[in-house]
Order: C-alpha cells, then structure tokens, then sequence
C-alpha cells in the first residue's frame, strides 16, 4: 500500500468518527488556531493503531505519510503524526532533525509542541545539546519553549548544566509559554534532585518569572 493510499485510509477512518459538535468545542480549546473532526484521544488513536504496529515491525517510517498528514488542515492528523514520531522514537537520529523541525516549526501549538520535546529528546547523539542551546535562543518561542523542556521525564540523565544554560537563555521574558515551560523543567528536575532546583531558584529568583518560580516550587 502505498503513502498516499495509507493516508486515505486514516482520513476516511477519521471522518467516519467526525463529531461536529465535538470538533467546536475542541477548536475552542485551542482557540480556534485549528479545525478539528472532533475526536476523542482514545478513539483516534485505535484509527491508526495498526499502521504504528505495521511500520514498528519493519522498523521503517513512513515519512510521505507523515507529510500528507502534517499538510492537513485537521489537527488529529497532526496528532497522529506526533504519535507516531514517539512510537517510533527508536529509529529516529540525528539525520531526522531538519525534518523534526520543519514539523515542529509549523502548525505551532503547546499541544503539539510538548510531543516534540519528548521526540527531539529521545534522540541520542552528542550534537543534540548544542543543538537544544541554539533552539533556546530561537525567535520562535515555541522552539525554545520544546528546548527548555526537551529533558523532562530523564531523571538521574538530565543534564544540570544544560538545563541551566537553556533557561538562563530565557529569562526576562513575559511569554506565558515560556515562564510555564521553564517551571515545569524545573518542576520536573525537583522530583530528581531538590537541592539542586532549590539553589537554582535561590540564585535566579530576581530575574525568574513568578510563574516560573510557582511551578517549580510545587514539590519542594
């Protein structure tokens, strides 16, 4: 079967679960950046449940489908795609970054965002740090928002120093999007190591954000 056909496929398996009424609401949520069919999370994902396991078996992504589906204008489509990507997360490298970023960088939203973030920080390659500290200095803030949080869940393999430096890169700022994610990576961190986190805030807590500082300070 080819992309084209597979994609066919997945949008007449949305359309077929397209819920009107639904798809407002959803659009509402995200304030109306986006058309939705109007989709619950669970059901859509069943949709497409088969080709994640098909192309998981031959260790392959499908990237014409991934692009017919980012170039559609519904957003469970961009879901899929960021499903798909952390489904696939094992085969991506270094190489895949343009392509990761051209997603990224389009159809912006935290909804998607927050997938990426997960995506660019399963790979595994020396390069990915200088790549994130660069991010952090995007005009795009979206793009350091998936920076400051590239990290999140890594635990005892976080980078201190990383973290650090992607943050400090974005203090200052009034972006809600920002002050959120830097709070949460913080947040997150604290669960691992507190005493960190805590001297952290002691020592930036002048030029942090109080959101910032809120989020941050949940745990400890």
């Amino acid at each position: 079967m080819t992309a084209k056909e597979r994609f066919i496929d997945l949008q007449e398996g949305m359309q077929a679960l397209a819920n009107p009424e639904q798809a407002q609401k959803m659009a509402a949520y995200m304030k109306n950046h986006f058309v939705f069919y109007g989709i619950p999370a669970n059901s859509r994902r069943l949709i497409y449940k088969e080709i994640i396991k098909e192309d998981k078996k031959a260790q392959i992504i499908d990237w014409q489908l991934l692009d017919l589906a980012w170039a559609s204008p519904k957003r469970e489509m961009h879901y899929f795609v960021c499903d798909y990507l952390k489904a696939m997360q094992k085969w991506l490298s270094f190489d895949h970054v343009p392509k990761l970023l051209a997603y990224a960088s389009s159809n912006e939203w935290w909804d998607t965002i927050d997938h990426f973030d997960h995506v660019f920080g399963s790979i595994s390659d020396s390069r990915l740090d200088e790549l994130m500290l660069t991010f952090s200095q995007s005009d795009d803030f979206w793009i350091r928002r998936m920076a400051i949080d590239h990290q999140l869940g890594k635990k005892e393999k976080t980078n201190p120093n990383l973290l650090s430096a992607i943050i400090l890169n974005n203090l200052g700022t009034t972006e809600f999007f920002i002050n959120k994610a830097i709070g949460w990576s913080l947040r997150d961190y604290s669960k691992t190591n507190p005493k960190w986190v805590s001297a952290f805030l002691r020592q930036h807590q002048e030029k942090l954000a109080p959101l910032s500082i809120r989020e941050a300070s949940k745990y400890l």
